[in-house]
């Protein structure tokens, strides 16, 4: 286990002065023959897997300290998350931890509490102490600690729910391809007493998209503008946790110059938002100004460019029993648990 040196020099500030009745909520691991481990050149020793909060959990014991961690002299102990290969990528679990070991003569658990919560992730799957007690003390007859070479640690495992939401932005590796798509409408005095059209579907990123046009407005437009909008022509080609970033660009031509009316605007599309554009695009009486030629021989043309320019995405779901905001509620009902009662 290769440890920089700030690692090797770090510590966990534990309170050694607690002492509780009940025992560690989670686990506890009782080695008999300790002396045996050192006299067989064992460096570390890892308990038996144990579940909570949804993860696999191990202790480690390095029986004459952790060299790497600076633990000589001591007892090192270290809780370890296990079985990380099933995770998913970008994985990480926010813990408190409680470190135990057993007094036997005052029958009671020495408590080894850090308030602070420790991020386990891919970097860092273990967290614990180099010197979480030292061997003198440890075999002092006068403790209680090794009663005939046997000892019993613990540790409790808050492990707390994130819930930050997270995504991940990715842009596209190859240069965004702006697809253009135009759309001419005829007999346009026919067919704006319909509430809406739409033009047919169009290909632009790996999906189909579809112009949409609100002849007598729609929403804060109706009655005063012409409503034009780009929708995904079909929402169930997009993943649920999937959302598009995608520059669009809609125009209305001038049919006798280059002074084509256009807005644009960078959004994304989700399963739940599959169209956006402008309620208000264009006044009803612009568009129908004579003086321009929006509307020529009862013709209009539109016309649409669309860029995918990359897809967010959820990467890790919120896992655990505890959430982050509860921390100062969790940190007061340790203090009152490790003098009262047994944690349910």
């Amino acid at each position: 286990m290769a440890l920089s040196q700030s690692q090797k020099d770090r510590s966990l500030h534990f309170d050694p002065s607690n002492f509780r009745d009940a025992p560690p909520t989670h686990y506890t691991l009782k080695v008999q023959s300790f002396s045996l481990l050192s006299k067989a050149s064992i460096e570390r020793f890892d308990s038996d897997v144990f579940e909570v909060g949804g993860y696999k959990w191990k202790l480690s014991v390095y029986p004459d300290g952790n060299k790497i961690g600076n633990g000589n002299d001591h007892i090192s102990l270290y809780l370890v998350l296990a079985e990380t290969s099933s995770l998913p990528l970008g994985w990480e679990v926010n813990v408190i931890f409680n470190l135990f070991l057993f007094e036997q003569f005052q029958d009671k658990y020495l408590t080894f509490q850090d308030r602070r919560v420790k991020r386990f992730h891919a970097m860092k799957t273990e967290w614990g102490m180099a010197k979480f007690v030292d061997l003198k003390s440890f075999k002092d007859q006068n403790n209680g600690y090794l009663v005939n070479d046997s000892c019993v640690f613990g540790a409790e495992v808050f492990v707390l729910k994130n819930e930050a939401k997270r995504e991940c932005l990715s842009m596209s590796d190859e240069e965004a391809v702006i697809c253009t798509h135009i759309w001419k409408i005829e007999k346009f005095s026919g067919v704006a007493t319909s509430e809406r059209l739409e033009s047919d579907a169009f290909a632009a990123g790996d999906y189909k998209w579809r112009i949409k046009i609100y002849p007598k407005g729609n929403r804060d437009g109706k009655g005063n503008s012409i409503s034009l909008f780009i929708a995904l022509a079909d929402s169930t080609t997009l993943p649920p946790d999937t959302k598009l970033y995608v520059k669009l660009a809609l125009c209305v031509k001038d049919q006798a110059s280059d002074a084509h009316y256009e807005r644009q605007v960078c959004h994304l599309f989700s399963p739940s938002v599959v169209d956006w554009g402008w309620a208000k695009f264009m006044t009803l009486g612009k568009f129908s100004d004579p003086t321009k030629c929006y509307l020529r021989n009862d013709t209009c043309i539109i016309e649409a460019r669309v860029t995918v320019l990359g897809s967010l995405t959820n990467k890790l779901p919120a896992t655990g029993y505890c959430s982050l905001h509860l921390l100062d509620e969790i940190l007061t009902m340790f203090n009152i648990l490790f003098t009262t009662t047994y944690i349910n």
